[in-house]
């Protein structure tokens, strides 16, 4: 204890005072999802034994996850591009394009719902014409169309960062060898990308299966892990929603470690 109080004190001030920081926001997070998880296992540990036991709590918890993981990979179909695209490019309207791109990160998820409803729904503007062949309202693809509105921005702004990064003297290096554009964007600056693109992926998924407010308006059912646990805690209260919540966190957060674990050795692909 005393040694490491002896470094602490050598610390530069500014270091010092960020660590002290840092440390704040760790407890804030830390507190606040271990104060729920423990309360549970506390009070009423066989709920969330019983909770991972029900059927309709895992098949929530999965849609949530595999929706999520669908908008994520529909997100990086159109993210990648449109990153590469602003990174690379200046155009009339690009800045307007940018915030277009960034408005589903502030406008009220309610609001996202709606508008998604009027595009999507089966009178839509979209879902209309598509309603005979594929339905959005009360259905999986919904879920998915509003997973992917409110989570895209995350993937599009991660990647025209990571390209910025990219020297683009890399690119005409690969070029002037031979390579044509698309080989060179695919074996020198995708890889270079790649701990952008990662990142990106994460956030936009994280995002993605945290949505509740322009889900539940647009496809209530087939219910994911939000909609359930705001279900249940209209019908039944606290005791009954708090153990699918805590159930909810565990597995993200597991998926969390492994996912932050696996891409540690990516540093082989970060710029000196």
């Amino acid at each position: 204890m005393k040694a490491i109080i002896r470094k602490i004190s050598k610390l530069e001030p500014m270091i010092f005072i960020f660590s002290l920081l840092l440390l704040v926001l760790f407890l804030f997070i830390f507190l606040t999802l271990s104060n729920m998880i423990f309360g549970q296992i506390r009070d009423d540990f066989q709920g969330l034994i019983e909770a991972a036991k029900n059927k309709s709590v895992i098949g929530s918890i999965f849609l949530s996850l595999y929706a999520g993981f669908l908008a994520t990979l529909l997100a990086f179909l159109l993210g990648v591009p449109t990153g590469y695209i602003l990174a690379r490019f200046d155009f009339p309207g690009k800045r307007l394009v940018e915030s277009i791109i960034d408005v589903p990160v502030v406008v009220p998820h309610t609001v996202a719902g709606i508008a998604i409803l009027t595009v999507f729904g089966s009178r839509g503007l979209i879902g209309g014409p598509l309603n005979g062949y594929i339905q959005f309202r009360d259905a999986i693809p919904g879920i998915v169309i509003a997973m992917l509105f409110v989570s895209l921005p995350y993937l599009a702004n991660s990647a025209r960062e990571g390209f910025k990064s990219v020297d683009p003297r890399l690119e005409n290096a690969a070029r002037s060898l031979g390579a044509p554009l698309w080989k060179a964007f695919l074996f020198v600056t995708l890889p270079l990308s790649a701990r952008h693109l990662l990142i990106g992926a994460i956030m936009t998924w994280a995002r993605a299966i945290s949505e509740f407010g322009a889900v539940v308006l647009i496809a209530y059912y087939p219910m994911i892990g939000p909609t359930l646990i705001y279900d249940r805690f209209l019908s039944y209260g606290l005791s009954a929603s708090r153990p699918i919540a805590v159930l909810l966190i565990l597995v993200t957060l597991s998926i969390f470690i492994v996912i932050r674990v696996l891409s540690a050795g990516w540093s082989i692909y970060d710029r000196d």
